[in-house]
């Protein structure tokens, strides 16, 4: 795996890497990768950057040193600065409520407990190791997972575990999220970057104007009535039709060889 540009911008690094694929690193492996308000404004900078880039296809997150992450730093609640852990278009960590096109695959190792969760959650795909531990323990503190927890895991997951998980705010293992389909791959801790960036470069070796749409309409899924969505369906095929990609696809496929996507 060859890095050709990398970007650290502290507490959040960004890394181009081959294959159409970055990779965003929660950086603060001292205070288990938590959410104050730098890495919120850092994680938003980040979607924007890897968003606007016509290079990047997909998007791997993940967390330095020992774990994903444990959520909110509550060094920064205690002081009454929970406010700037949210950010106006990104919500909480600057990521729950962005917007965007592109499919996200978070990482994760240690640890993503309560908002670390969440912002697992909030991407398309989990890829695990089997060392991990997931957990949305707010209420033991008196608090209700509102950086999308509440909805996202019982769309996950069955909504009886779900509301385990939830009202019991007990920890479970890598491979109790893998028996319930939290997680997409369950791998060894030594293989979970490579695991995760295989998968990642294989979404974005097919037409990104095609895989851009086919999310768009997934995240709409569990929304949506059926006719709604075959509609949207309808829709989205009638946009792919009009794309360079259509032609090259099939194009490629007579030719047996691989396709050159060009985006439009």
């Amino acid at each position: 795996m060859t890095a050709n540009a990398i970007q650290s911008v502290h507490p959040v690094l960004l890394e181009h890497l081959d294959g159409h694929v970055a990779r965003i690193t929660l950086n603060r492996p001292n205070a288990r990768n938590a959410v104050n308000g730098d890495l919120a404004n850092s994680l938003e900078r980040a979607v924007r950057d890897t968003e606007t880039n016509s290079e990047v296809r997909v998007v791997v997150l993940t967390g330095a040193g020992r774990g994903f992450c444990a959520g909110a730093d509550l060094a920064e609640v205690a002081a009454g600065r929970e406010a700037a852990l949210w950010t106006e278009s990104g919500g909480f960590a600057g990521f729950v409520k962005s917007i965007r096109r592109k499919p996200w695959l978070a990482a994760v190792h240690g640890f993503a407990f309560a908002g670390g969760l969440e912002i697992a959650l909030s991407c398309d795909l989990i890829v695990a190791s089997e060392d991990a531990r997931f957990g949305l323990p707010e209420v033991k503190r008196g608090l209700v997972a509102a950086a999308g927890g509440l909805y996202r895991l019982p769309r996950a997951v069955p909504r009886n575990l779900a509301a385990e998980i939830v009202l019991t705010g007990e920890p479970f293992p890598a491979s109790r999220a893998w028996e319930m389909g939290l997680v997409n791959q369950l791998v060894p801790a030594s293989g979970l970057q490579d695991a995760a960036l295989a998968l990642a470069r294989r979404i974005a070796g097919n037409a990104p104007l095609a895989v851009a749409e086919s999310l768009r309409i997934l995240r709409l899924a569990s929304d949506l009535t059926e006719t709604e969505l075959q509609t949207i369906s309808d829709e989205g095929l009638a946009l792919m039709a009009g794309t360079e990609d259509i032609r090259e696809g099939a194009r490629a496929f007579l030719e047996k060889r691989d396709p050159l996507w060009v985006g439009r």
